[in-house]
């Protein structure tokens, strides 16, 4: 074994930290089975190497409407474009039944910055579908990212939003619109968006005001290997101080068609190279999810690189619109979960 994977293989046996330049090599260098090695031994911090989790969800977009004007996405109309939507309460409602149909557990809100919703209207909006759903659903109301959006909108501070969806009955703000946390990829692709270090003030504040939220990265656009450690750096840097802290981690690929970017999907090798490299540097995240949306059953062999997660989407016109192709044969899914060789069990909602 070559000297500075034993280095490194000792750190990771030990529960040492891995630094940015050794997360570098091991994606650049060790041997795919090595690094699959090293991501299990991590993930056995947590859990047992031949289990994984799973539940069955939706992505319900309530609005395509969207003046961030993100290159790499294929999903948002702007306010005057034809083909607008923004689904009222009992649209919404009829995609949540939907969901049901299939035993699912938990639905996530996703929509864009509309330039018309005061995040009192989403606080409304979530508080009604709670008190028609009850403890039956949890839900993943907005993305810090819309939270950010909203907050600007209403001329709120991140406490004073996050304190009016506590008291309207909002359990999570997740942490969907990170993509890449890195200042010069997102002035490339989304300057509209926010900077890296605001993120992480609205998700502190989100976390302060006792609510839950989580981790997220996109690769594949065409950002550097220095600008995905990055992200993973100023994570596990947050993790470290965070008020409360994240659950979880998921990963997933940009999908180039129909929007301003393009370009060409990588390949699912890399994806899982990818995966275990987080799984071994966010040594503070307990759960590292891979992505059956983006990755449809090869995200199943995540579980040997370090994932220890997955979910089965019904739905998400986001993605969908960018190529991404959903199944609902959810048995064969899980088939190739154990085919891999894993024990799968149906999860509830991570807890608060």
């Amino acid at each position: 074994m070559d000297q500075h994977l034993k280095d490194i293989a000792s750190k990771v046996n030990n529960g040492t930290r891995i630094t940015r330049s050794e997360a570098a090599w091991l994606f650049k260098e060790a041997p795919d089975q090595a690094l699959a090695e090293l991501a299990t031994k991590a993930k056995r911090r947590f859990h047992a190497d031949d289990t994984a989790t799973y539940l069955i969800m939706a992505i319900v977009n309530y609005t395509n409407v969207c003046v961030a004007k993100c290159d790499y996405c294929s999903f948002y109309r702007l306010p005057h474009q034809a083909g607008t939507y923004l689904l009222n309460f009992d649209q919404v409602c009829e995609r949540i039944d939907a969901l049901r149909t299939f035993g699912g557990t938990l639905v996530a809100f996703n929509g864009g910055f509309h330039p018309k919703l005061q995040l009192t209207d989403y606080a409304e909006l979530f508080s009604r579908v709670r008190s028609r759903y009850g403890a039956d659903l949890e839900f993943f109301e907005m993305t810090v990212a819309e939270f950010m959006f909203s907050c600007k909108l209403s001329k709120l501070s991140y406490d004073e939003g996050a304190s009016i969806l506590k008291a309207a009955g909002t359990r999570w703000v997740t942490g969907g619109g990170a993509e890449i946390l890195d200042d010069a990829f997102r002035m490339r692709h989304s300057p509209g968006k926010f900077k890296v270090a605001d993120y992480f003030k609205a998700q502190n504040a989100i976390l302060a005001a006792g609510l839950g939220s989580t981790a997220t990265q996109v690769i594949g656009f065409d950002e550097s290997l220095d600008e995905r450690l990055n992200h993973l750096e100023a994570l596990r840097t947050f993790q470290d101080s965070a008020p409360r802290k994240l659950p979880s981690f998921l990963c997933w690929t940009y999908k180039p068609w129909n929007n301003e970017l393009g370009g060409h999907e990588i390949s699912s090798h890399e994806y899982l190279r990818w995966l275990a490299i987080c799984r071994i540097f966010l040594d503070n995240i307990e759960h590292i999810r891979t992505s059956v949306l983006t990755q449809n059953e090869a995200a199943l062999e995540g579980l040997k690189f370090g994932a220890n997660d997955f979910d089965l989407p019904t739905e998400d016109e986001v993605t969908q619109k960018a190529g991404s192709t959903i199944s609902h044969d959810f048995e064969r899914i899980l088939s190739a979960a154990r085919g891999a060789g894993f024990t799968v069990r149906y999860r509830k909602p991570f807890p608060l």
